[in-house]
């Protein structure tokens, strides 16, 4: 439990200020409420994940949890959103010189993600629960403008080697690159080689080529 309290009105090391007697938000506890809090969401899907169940497994009180988050859909969008930035920063492989290799490269960082246990689970079940929950689907946008923003510069560099045509249809790239893979590992269960990422790639680039 979060006994540590402020005894004066001052400032953080991070600049916030803190009221004389307010509880102090301790870090490992957070980690240990969102950490416990997706293996949840992973073991009994979304509609049955209990915010009680998700303090006590984690090994703090109610009170720990709600000083942070107000409700299950409120937490859910919050950790959803930090895992999509932080996933999207991570997965940024940069120029690798074609559009194929730099297709190739999208991938790979792709498949690091997607391969993850609590991911393969969690994002079927997230994606049949955002028409239900709207702060669900607000969370998953700025993740998926980065990613489509991410594809677009990839996109981009194709054109200027003169590898794709102006006009080329830079969302339907982006479906084109994430769809089989999302397929081949989350729904049907494949780990995907190197061999088949590559195959992927060619057989990606060709299809965005074609338009």
């Amino acid at each position: 439990m979060e006994r540590n309290r402020s005894v004066a009105t001052k400032k953080s090391p991070t600049g916030e200020t803190r009221l004389s007697g307010a509880a102090v938000k301790r870090p490992q506890i957070t980690d240990a409420l969102a950490r416990t809090f997706f293996e949840e969401w992973a073991r009994v899907g979304y509609s049955a994940l209990s915010l009680d169940a998700v303090a006590r497994k984690a090994g703090v009180g109610k009170a720990a949890l709600y000083r942070r988050w107000r409700s299950k859909a409120d937490m859910a969008a919050d950790l959803v959103r930090q895992l999509g930035a932080a996933a999207i920063a991570l997965g940024d492989p940069g120029d690798q010189g074609s559009l194929e290799a730099d297709l190739y490269a999208a991938l790979l960082a792709a498949r690091r993600m997607l391969r993850h246990p609590l991911v393969r689970r969690i994002l079927p079940d997230l994606y049949v629960a955002m028409p239900r929950e709207p702060a669900l689907a607000a969370a998953m946008r700025p993740g998926e403008m980065m990613r489509e923003n991410k594809v677009k510069a990839l996109v981009d560099r194709a054109v200027a080697r003169g590898e794709l045509p102006a006009d080329v249809d830079r969302r339907a790239a982006t479906d084109a690159l994430i769809g089989p893979l999302y397929w081949r590992i989350v729904v049907l269960g494949e780990r995907c080689d190197r061999a088949r990422l590559k195959t992927l790639a060619r057989m990606t680039a060709a299809a965005i080529r074609a338009g």
